[in-house]
């Protein structure tokens, strides 16, 4: 419901709310340019100002101090009128004054879009739209990374969605208060709300009538400062009737030209106030600081409308087509999905096939429209994301209340398949959460409840695999979700390691391909670069012949010049052995799919990394890019010093020039081998002393591995009262695991 709230409105009025982001951008600038070299004298009267700007001009009309200081005289001589800024201090004129035109049009079309009425109704009802947006927007985004605690983090999420958060982030918070005063004076300008404007003080009926005073003798204007000015309106020459009209910041008033007295005086009232307050915060006059905080902000307007219209276009591409979708009533097989942006869908799509098959009569629907209808059938399979912190995504919001009014079928069996991302602390707890409600409610299991990092294809393979087995029949899961465009790479260099252990692992050091083709373009084109990804980002890769990308975790950034990857062959490997056959020269295609949650974050705070075998990959990468020469201690376990001690030359000449502190190695195929837990359990109180220090640890390599970690460090860290799970939740602790 929240997201529908969000999206429809940003589609409907997304181009207006580009055009209002775009315009008010332009006008926050003024604010601070009218600021520029304006400065008023400490502890000067409206008497002084008038009485030395009457020696200048003294055909002086009006006089108007503007919100940022600056002063203005309007006057006339003879038939010729005119306008300037003045310097307070002499009241001699600094320029000639003339709104700017551009800016009178900006603000025109910001307002009333050229339409008067009609206009001004359209963009009132566009900053209500803006307020909603920005309001929703807000408590999607703190929904998403897990409250205000997490706001900070690195975003999670495909290119635009993590743009579109990225910039709401930065922006939603001004976005919020323009929208709030824009709708509050559009409602002002419509009478809805009263602005105190109007109230004026009753002219008096007499005045003195004696001879006119010099303005600078005034005793009314004596009394007020300049700082307190708003506007002064001199009284027409030679009309002992007329009076001065003085409006300042805390009311207005008539002045008597002769005496000097307050003929009339009303206070602004409590409505003025407010509209005087809201009018300074949506247009920065007077604090030309948060006008350009505002701007700011209404430059991530028509980026957010672009953006989030992306993320729709995405997720309406993204919804589900199953073909062969039996009825419901035939149906001896059900697969329910939960889902937030439709990505689920294709994996759904997959297991169909895949049971429709096998001979099954496959029903796949949305886990909100679950009833005992769906119960009936003999097995359930239930795949399902998660959403921000543990909660449930849009196609399952109201699957655990349908639960529970629903019999359990105990002739039925269930699965629930989860999928989410490792470095979420909530990492696939509504899948779990449903997987134990099922449970609860008397429903069979056919099996354990499993999980799917980041959309692994491997690991929803080897699902079906194990699932297949469990039914009598193979299943065969194949999905490979859309992924970016890929670059050409050309492999520069290869170390082999392991080689004499029929056991080889290889570092891979690849470069943009120049042009394959000759030509005019192959100047221009040799000069293609790689694309931009930091240590610890992801390298998705296709071997031919398969549908599905491998992924690598980087040992460099493209700063570094080249695109590294540590690869082991693994057994009937089909991408693992298409890399250790390249030779330099040869191409591959890939992609890069950023994982900014593992990375270390900014700081002198120490650095812990840990891994085992190829998950040294991205580690070394963070060590090469420690250019501050931060503490960094490593924890790697290999299997052979004398023949897979990767990267064994490069930590040598990181620990000399100190951006490696310490290393520290576990070899487990020699005389008394021991692993990386080892090493781990062996330097314990270093290990406290550098966690109690804000240490970050950073974990890359094999599950089995990152769980005896998990085991080692909850040990090490009890003296502290600490645990691997606190250290997660606090972002202390983050882990690449495969």
């Amino acid at each position: 419901m929240l997201r529908r709230l969000h999206s429809l409105p940003g589609l409907v009025s997304a181009l207006l709310v580009a055009l209002v982001g775009l315009t008010g951008a332009v006008l926050s600038v003024d604010p601070a340019l009218e600021r520029l070299g304006t400065s008023l004298p400490a502890g000067l009267s409206v008497a002084e100002l008038a009485g030395r700007v009457a020696r200048h001009y003294p055909g002086a009309e009006q006089i108007q101090r503007t919100p940022s200081g600056a002063i203005i005289v309007y006057y006339s001589s003879g038939e010729v009128s005119g306008a300037a800024r003045v310097d307070p201090a002499s009241g001699a004129g600094l320029a000639p004054y003339a709104p700017s035109a551009f800016s009178r049009w900006v603000k025109e079309l910001h307002r009333s879009l050229f339409l008067d009425t009609a206009g001004s109704a359209a963009t009132g009802l566009t900053a209500l739209t803006m307020l909603l947006l920005s309001a929703s927007g807000i408590a999607l985004l703190l929904k998403r990374v897990g409250g205000w605690r997490r706001l900070a983090r690195p975003l999670h999420g495909s290119r635009s969605q993590r743009w579109h958060a990225a910039v709401a982030r930065l922006a939603a918070a001004g976005l919020l208060l323009s929208a709030l005063t824009g709708s509050y004076m559009s409602a002002a300008t419509f009478a809805l709300v009263p602005d105190g404007t109007r109230d004026e003080p009753d002219f008096p009926a007499t005045t003195s009538g004696g001879a006119p005073l010099p303005a600078a003798r005034l005793p009314a204007l004596l009394a007020t400062e300049l700082a307190d000015l708003r506007e002064l309106v001199f009284p027409l020459p030679g009309d002992r009737s007329a009076v001065y009209t003085l409006r300042t910041a805390r009311g207005d008033a008539y002045v008597d030209q002769s005496s000097g007295a307050l003929l009339a005086y009303r206070a602004h009232s409590g409505a003025r106030e407010v509209y005087e307050l809201v009018y300074q915060l949506h247009t920065g006059e007077g604090m030309w600081w948060l006008g350009l905080l505002l701007g700011l902000s209404a430059l991530g307007a028509p980026w957010l409308a672009a953006t989030g219209a992306t993320v729709w276009w995405q997720r309406r591409r993204a919804k589900p087509r199953i073909a062969g979708n039996a009825p419901l009533r035939a149906a001896d097989t059900v697969i329910l999905v939960g889902s937030e942006n439709n990505s689920t869908w294709g994996f759904a799509r997959a297991l169909h096939d895949a049971l429709t098959t096998a001979g099954r009569r496959v029903h796949t629907a949305p886990m909100n429209q679950f009833s005992s209808r769906h119960g009936a059938a003999r097995h359930l399979f239930l795949l399902t994301a998660t959403y921000g912190d543990g909660d449930a995504p849009a196609s399952a919001s109201q699957f655990l209340a349908r639960l529970a009014a629903a019999a359990p079928n105990p002739a039925a069996s269930f699965a629930v398949l989860g999928f989410g991302d490792r470095q979420f602390p909530q990492f696939c707890q509504f899948a779990l959460d449903v997987d134990a409600a099922l449970a609860a409610r008397g429903w069979r299991r056919l099996c354990a409840p499993a999980t799917i990092d980041r959309q692994s294809t491997q690991e929803f393979a080897r699902w079906g695999t194990a699932v297949g087995a469990l039914l009598g029949h193979p299943l065969v899961l194949e999905h490979a979700p859309a992924h970016p465009a890929t670059t050409a790479l050309q492999l520069r260099e290869r170390v082999d390691y392991g080689r004499e252990q029929q056991e080889p692992t290889v570092v891979l050091r690849f470069v943009a391909a120049p042009a394959p083709a000759p030509g005019w373009l192959d100047g221009l084109l040799a000069r293609r670069r790689l694309p931009r990804f930091e240590a610890g980002d992801l390298a998705g890769i296709i071997a031919p012949g398969s549908p599905m990308p491998r992924f690598y975790s980087l040992a460099s950034g493209s700063n570094d010049g080249v695109l590294e990857i540590c690869v082991r062959k693994q057994p009937a490997g089909l991408c693992s052995s298409y890399l250790h056959g390249l030779r330099p020269g040869d191409r591959v295609e890939a992609f890069i799919q950023p994982n900014p949650r593992f990375r270390p974050t900014s700081g002198k705070a120490p650095v812990i990394l840990i891994g085992a075998g190829t998950g040294i990959g991205p580690l070394a990468g963070f060590i090469r890019n420690n250019s501050g020469k931060h503490p960094m201690y490593l924890y790697w376990g290999g299997r052979d010093p004398d023949s897979d001690f990767l990267y064994e030359p490069e930590l040598r000449d990181y620990l000399a020039d100190r951006r490696l502190t310490q290393l520290h190695t576990a070899f487990s195929r020699i005389k008394d081998g021991v692993h990386v837990q080892n090493r781990l359990s062996e330097d314990a109180d270093n290990m406290r002393r550098l966690i109690e220090d804000d240490g970050q640890v950073l974990v890359c390599g094999s599950r089995a591995m990152a769980d005896s970690v998990r085991q080692a460090l909850d040990q090490i860290l009890a003296p502290l009262n600490l645990t691997v799970q606190a250290l997660r939740d606090d972002g202390r602790y983050r882990e690449d695991v495969f």
